[in-house]
């Protein structure tokens, strides 16, 4: 059975994105540009984002310009963005565009993925709403050398310790590399 990883690059405080749903503070980080290939979650067959996280991407990379590099970035990889809103979609990408919940929405991911994992990419709200219904195996954050005066939290929820295993944690280039199993709620 595949699992879903929730993993992302997180601030020293917590966030994932500043007050303009940027990531340019990540990218700022010396050797964020090539990070190392053994801390991104293998055998992905679905990536779950959210519309600021997707929004970004488009925009940062230019994706929408450029549609074959999105199939350099994410090939065979569906992608499904939480959004109310009508978003662009590169020319070719299998970008699949839900207005529901998580619950809702999840049976058809698990389907698409297969035996393959699922990566949920961010955002905080996101990852909240798949631990409301115990559906994350894994929490991986990769804590950078930054803090912000605020943004877009982490996980915008009260987790305790209980639920939490820590199963690694190393030095990874400027980061330090954080891995938890997810434990099901009680």
């Amino acid at each position: 059975m595949s699992e879903i990883i929730f993993d992302a690059a997180v601030t020293l405080n917590g966030y994932l994105a500043d007050e303009s749903h940027s990531l340019q503070w990540l990218f700022d980080v010396p050797g964020a540009q090539e990070p190392d290939p053994d801390l991104l979650p293998q055998n992905v067959r679905v990536h779950v984002e959210g519309a600021n996280t997707y929004m970004w991407m488009l925009e940062n990379e230019q994706l929408i310009e450029n549609p074959q590099k999105w199939q350099e970035f994410y090939p065979g990889i569906t992608t499904y963005v939480f959004t109310s809103r009508d978003l662009p979609i590169p020319q070719g990408a299998d970008v699949r565009l839900v207005n529901a919940s998580v619950a809702e929405i999840l049976p058809h991911i698990r389907e698409v993925a297969g035996e393959q994992n699922i990566w949920v990419l961010g955002g905080g709200e996101l990852l909240g709403q798949f631990f409301d219904i115990d559906a994350i195996d894994t929490l991986a954050l990769t804590v950078a050398p930054a803090a912000l005066s605020g943004g877009a939290a982490l996980l915008p929820r009260t987790i305790g310790s209980e639920r939490l295993e820590l199963s690694e944690a190393r030095k990874a280039g400027a980061f330090a590399r954080l891995v938890y199993r997810v434990l099901r709620s009680e």
